[in-house]
């Protein structure tokens, strides 16, 4: 295991100067039209516990991939300090870190078996009977770690392998390294949602078992459900929130965090609503409440707001309507068990069991309310 720390880390990627680079994050116009500018990291810092998974999260393009090559030390920061267990790595390079590294596309040989990409590690090494004899020690202890499913596979070459099992190869080869560190690169998104959803909950197991410090980047906030011990929200190079998804959820540091998380797909992270719609005094705010967190009424009661309500799904699957509410100038939406007594164009009153307040100037997180 080890501590990883990041400290002050600053990088500026020029595409310019990176022919045949894809910089999703690249800055561009609205329309598309302008040139890119470059994509750059500003005084990051992050730090990842011993032996936990620590899950980057966020949009295509934020910088998700760039900050695990600068661990892996496939990039060099401009500046900044790139520590394991408190040693500073800058001249130390990618193959003496002793990492595993899964990329989106597992990056396995085609012409070997996959017991042979197992022990790749050894394979491209000068052959003596003591590194036979550890190669094999090393592929018995991977084999009962990973299951009867890794010695299936494992006179059968990648081309013959579906995506699920190419990544268990790779996850396999990882292993035998013995790695103080696991990075993972979207490894499931090759593959369908069925798959996804087993080998999620297989990596899972996996990861538990192994114990190893673990950095793991998507955009998909299931498999930060499933698998983050803890989460590091990015956005176009920066660090905006780090905590647990039940932490983040629930007091997000800002608006873009706010809206981001989505446990409900059928509806949208967070309303923002103009806070005088709900107080006189609150024009310089912005109200945040989560649809399930609004309860929507035909009777006028104390403290409620009024809006009219637009449209409304029904979702018998989830027993729950989905209800479009307008408020002023803003669109609510709500989600609700019912919806037999409602008709478009009636008056409803809606009420915040629990909303944020943020600054309409800096988006940050002023109070909640309930109070925390």
């Amino acid at each position: 295991m080890a501590r990883i720390e990041l400290k002050n880390i600053c990088m500026c990627l020029d595409p310019s100067t990176l022919p045949g680079m894809s910089l999703t994050g690249l800055i561009r116009g609205k329309a598309g039209t302008q040139p890119p500018v470059p994509f750059s990291i500003q005084n990051l810092n992050l730090t990842i516990p011993h032996g936990r998974t620590m899950l980057v999260l966020g949009p295509s393009g934020c910088g998700k991939t760039t900050l695990l090559k600068i661990i892996a030390g496939l990039l060099e920061p401009d500046s900044g300090e790139v520590r394991y267990d408190g040693v500073d790595m800058r001249d130390i390079p990618a193959g003496k870190r002793r990492i595993g590294m899964i990329f989106q596309n597992y990056a396995l040989y085609p012409h070997l078996t996959s017991k042979t990409n197992i022990l790749s590690y050894f394979y491209f090494r000068k052959k003596t009977p003591e590194l036979d004899a550890q190669a094999e020690e090393k592929y018995k202890r991977t084999s009962e770690l990973m299951g009867v499913s890794i010695e299936f596979l494992k006179d059968r070459k990648p081309t013959t392998l579906s995506g699920g099992e190419r990544q268990r190869v790779a996850l396999g080869r990882c292993v035998t390294r013995d790695p103080v560190l696991f990075l993972l690169d979207e490894p499931f998104s090759n593959l369908d949602q069925k798959l996804r959803e087993k080998y999620r909950v297989n990596l899972k197991v996996l990861l538990n078992q192994f114990n190893i410090t673990t950095v793991y980047v998507t955009h998909d906030q299931q498999e930060a459900l499933i698998l983050a011990d803890c989460l590091a929200i990015m956005d176009i190079g920066r660090i905006e929130q780090v905590g647990t998804y039940e932490e983040i959820y629930n007091r997000p540091k800002n608006i873009f965090i706010a809206e981001f998380l989505n446990l409900e797909v059928s509806a949208p992270a967070i309303n923002l609503v103009d806070g005088r719609h709900l107080s006189p005094g609150l024009r310089d705010m912005t109200v945040g409440v989560r649809p399930e967190e609004i309860e929507v009424s035909g009777e006028r009661s104390e403290g409620a707001i009024r809006g009219t309500l637009a449209n409304w799904i029904n979702l018998p699957v989830r027993q729950s309507v989905i209800l479009n509410i307008h408020v002023g100038e803003n669109e609510v939406v709500a989600r609700a068990t019912g919806g037999d007594n409602l008709a478009p164009g009636m008056d409803v009153w809606l009420t915040f069991r629990r909303y944020h307040l943020f600054d309409k100037v800096s988006g940050l997180r002023v109070r909640s309310h309930p109070a925390e």
